[in-house]
Order: structure tokens, then C-alpha cells, then sequence
């Protein structure tokens, strides 16, 4: 008996991780202010709210287990303007978290490894006799321009603005501020650490820009 419910429960969650996604035209897509052609959310989500500030693009995919939330809690009436914009060509990695309390932008064909965190508010500590958890956080817009790429388990504060075509490595935490097209940003805290020029190309150069890197791995 125990062999044949844990078949069924393997079956049934196939199944479900193959059809359950929420695809255009379903209940689930209707609620969102935009859901585009070619548009999923894979099965199971972790939370999401807000549907109605909500707008995806054509052809995007956002991986399972993600949380894309606009507002503090379900059931706010949140004006007239949406607060995510997610555009066209878009993937958002499995796990990862959208959370949107004033406005969150990423642009057409940006790609975010698994388990990242993109929010558009933070915590104050300004007041020492209150429990930060207890502050009244502080909001600030995000824009992810663009054919960026977003490493794995990255960390998007309030506040930041990257350019077009922009790397943000694995695990960085990228600050609050602008960072120019065609850069890279690493590290805890995050700060560019190669750019390119249209004239002089990338700063530092890249490995490898002087002929074919060696792949090959050395023997052991």
C-alpha cells in the first residue's frame, strides 16, 4: 500500500510540474493587469499577489517555487499604475523573489539565474529606541534595463539602476545607484569591476581577448 501512494504522489506531482504552470488565458493569467503570448509561470509557485500591479511580458518564463508580490499583503487597492513591469524574452530563475512596494522595471530579454532577490524596500535603522523590523521601511524604484544578466542567489537593492546589457556575477549584493551599460558588478557590496568602452573595449580586457583560452582540463 505504501509503494502504490508513493507511485501516486510521484505521478500526480509529474503530472502537475507538466500542466499546472499558469499560461496565458487561464483564471490564474486573467487576474494579472498584463499577461503576454508565450507567457508561464511554472508549477508551484510560492506566493504571489498583487496580479492586478502585475505586468508580464510576451514570451517570458519565471521558474517554480517564486515569490512576485506587489504591495505589502493580498487584497490592497494599489492605485492606477502597476508596480512590476517584467517585459518580453524574459527568465526569471526558480526561486527567486520579485517584491514590489513602489515600483520595480526590468526590460526585454533579461535573464536571472535561480534564487534571486530584486526589491524595491528596505528596513531603516535610524531610530535606535525601535525595533528595526518595526520602522517604517523606506521605498526607492528599481530598473533592470534591458539584456542584463542576473547571476545566481544576487541580491537587487532599492534604489539600483543598471544599464543595458549589464552582468551582475552570483551572490553579489548590488547598492543603490546608477551602473553604466555594458558593466560588470560583483561582489558583497557589489561595484563594477569591468566596463566597456565603444573606442578603448572592455576595462580590464578580457581572459582569453589575445587568442582561444584552454578549456581542456589538466590531468590529474
Amino acid at each position: 500500500m505504501s509503494r502504490l501512494l508513493s507511485w501516486l504522489v510521484r505521478a500526480v506531482w509529474s503530472w502537475a510540474r507538466r500542466h499546472a504552470d499558469i499560461r496565458p488565458g487561464t483564471r490564474a493569467a486573467r487576474r494579472f493587469a498584463r499577461y503576454g503570448p508565450g507567457t508561464s509561470i511554472a508549477f508551484p509557485v510560492a506566493t504571489v499577489f498583487g496580479e492586478p500591479w502585475i505586468e508580464l511580458g510576451a514570451h517570458t518564463i519565471l521558474g517554480a517555487d517564486i515569490t512576485l508580490t506587489a504591495g505589502m499583503m493580498p487584497g490592497l487597492d494599489l492605485g492606477s499604475t502597476p508596480y512590476i513591469r517584467i517585459g518580453d524574452g524574459c527568465t526569471i530563475g526558480r526561486g527567486s523573489h520579485i517584491v514590489a512596494h513602489r515600483s520595480i522595471e526590468i526590460g526585454d530579454d533579461v535573464f536571472a539565474g535561480p534564487y534571486v532577490y530584486i526589491t524595491d524596500q528596505n528596513h531603516v535603522y535610524s531610530d535606535v529606541e525601535v525595533p528595526v523590523g518595526r520602522q517604517w521601511p523606506a521605498d526607492a524604484p528599481v530598473c533592470v534595463a534591458a539584456g542584463s544578466w542576473i547571476g545566481a542567489n544576487a541580491v537587487i537593492l532599492p534604489g539600483v539602476r543598471l544599464g543595458r546589457n549589464c552582468v551582475v556575477a552570483a551572490g553579489s549584493v548590488v547598492r543603490p545607484g546608477s551602473y553604466p551599460d555594458h558593466s560588470v558588478i560583483a561582489g558583497v557590496p557589489g561595484r563594477v569591476v569591468r566596463r566597456y568602452d565603444p573606442e578603448t573595449g572592455w576595462t580590464p580586457p578580457l581572459r582569453g581577448a589575445g587568442g582561444q583560452p584552454d578549456h581542456r582540463c589538466p590531468q590529474v
